[in-house]
């Protein structure tokens, strides 16, 4: 199959991605094999391609906001069948035992892995990933429309639980946050909870939602 693989970790002007012929993966028993339909662009992949983030794994591929048809599942997973669309994220590997699995906060397990990262992701034809931690997405949206919302939306939707606004609150997100999409699909995530716009002027005009 065809894929992008980060070679020699780099800045971008040395073209750290080769494109390259590597076999199929297989699928372990508690893994899917994904046929990969569309896969986002997160700043993180260039982290991995710039090296910014240590080697992992030698000419990993990167991408993880994967969207994806299940073409073969493991001996061991059920609730998923081939022709099944789903999800491949960031994270996919936790212990599921230190103290931060067993309180919810699987992001902070010293044991973790990552796809693009630790295992190879989306930039190519086809992808495995572990069953638990694949997403079930709902028919209706594009592939490329569920794409962002396997990292920008998941970091925005996590960011509006912890907020716990109140009927009648008042939500304001950081400029900084608009760099890029996490807080515009946060600004449209609150809205499609039940949130309603508010004009904002100071010290110039940005979006406020309450």
């Amino acid at each position: 199959m065809r894929a992008w693989q980060v070679h020699t970790p780099g800045p971008v002007e040395t073209h750290p991605l080769t494109r390259a012929s590597v076999p199929v993966p297989r699928p372990g028993p508690d893994e899917m094999l994904v046929a990969v339909l569309a896969c986002g662009v997160c700043r993180t992949d260039l982290h991995v391609a710039e090296g910014d983030l240590a080697v992992h794994r030698p000419d990993v591929v990167p991408g993880h906001e994967v969207v994806g048809e299940v073409v073969e599942v493991g001996s061991a997973v059920t609730g998923f069948s081939a022709g099944d669309r789903v999800g491949i994220a960031w994270l996919r590997h936790t212990c599921g035992q230190c103290r931060y699995c067993l309180r919810g906060q699987e992001n902070l397990c010293p044991h973790s892995r990552y796809t693009g990262w630790d295992a190879d992701g989306g930039y190519a034809e086809f992808a495995t990933v572990p069953a638990a931690f694949a997403l079930p997405l709902p028919a209706g949206y594009r592939d490329t429309e569920l794409a962002p919302l396997l990292c920008a939306g998941i970091i925005g939707y996590r960011a509006l639980q912890r907020a716990a606004l109140p009927p009648g609150g008042l939500l304001a997100l950081i400029v900084l946050m608009f760099v890029g999409r996490v807080g515009t699909i946060t600004v449209a995530t609150a809205l499609a909870l039940g949130g309603r716009d508010r004009p904002y002027r100071y010290p110039q005009e940005n979006p406020i939602v309450g």
